[in-house]
């Protein structure tokens, strides 16, 4: 899942970069509302968290401009105010969601992950294709019946495709919602964290769920 946190607050842009970075999430960062704006026409994001009070264009500003120009992303706002005034400005110029600061980080995630789960029209933190099932909140995979050890970024990798169930998915849909700009795209990580998920999903007497289509990409399927 790939998610644009926008916040002038070194330390807090900082530290709240690295928490969705472990949650394994693709985090792009801005630190002004101007560079925000373009960095959110550019690309296709999971979910939007926009500090209200930004340096160049306010949050509001931000979002109004969004919505105005049709982008349906999911969008969290962060703000010091929090009188219901507030709220509801944010609210009715187009956030799904608001964040007073201070907060529990924990809770931010838990509305991240809201807000990713709302934009594949999907409303439970737990996933299904077969006997998999993955559950979100607990950060478990088991197939069968049996826990599957994932990786952070793996676990983002399979709900990715779950939630792509019957579609090819490009590598470079997987590059731009999955993996940071520091990664070497030109290597073969893409091909390599599918072949190690592959193996992981591997059960028993059981078919594949991913599939390669060669030249296309790759597609996960229930077996029949």
């Amino acid at each position: 899942m790939r998610v644009l946190l926008v916040e002038d607050s070194v330390r807090l842009q900082q530290s709240l970069g690295k928490a969705l970075s472990q949650s394994g999430y693709k985090v792009d960062l801005s630190g002004d509302g101007e560079h925000g704006l373009w960095l959110a026409e550019a690309n296709d994001y999971d979910a939007l968290i926009l500090d209200v009070m930004l340096p160049k264009l306010d949050g509001l500003t931000v979002l109004r401009r969004l919505r105005a120009g049709g982008a349906q992303t999911p969008i969290l706002l962060l703000t010091a105010r929090d009188t219901v005034a507030d709220r509801v400005d944010g609210l009715q110029t187009g956030a799904d969601d608001y964040l007073v600061k201070p907060f529990a980080l924990q809770e931010l995630l838990a509305r991240v992950q809201v807000l990713c789960r709302r934009h594949y029209a999907t409303r439970s933190n737990r996933l299904a294709l077969g006997d998999l099932e993955l559950d979100l909140t607990a950060r478990t995979v088991t197939r069968g019946g049996q826990p599957l050890d994932l990786t952070a970024r793996e676990l983002r990798l399979l709900e990715y495709l779950v939630r792509r169930r019957g579609q090819i998915v490009t590598r470079g849909e997987i590059e731009t919602h999955i993996y940071d700009d520091a990664v070497d795209l030109m290597s073969n990580v893409v091909d390599s964290a599918i072949c190690t998920l592959r193996k992981k999903l591997e059960a028993p007497g059981c078919p594949p769920l991913i599939h390669t289509k060669r030249g296309l990409g790759y597609t996960l399927k229930e077996p029949v």
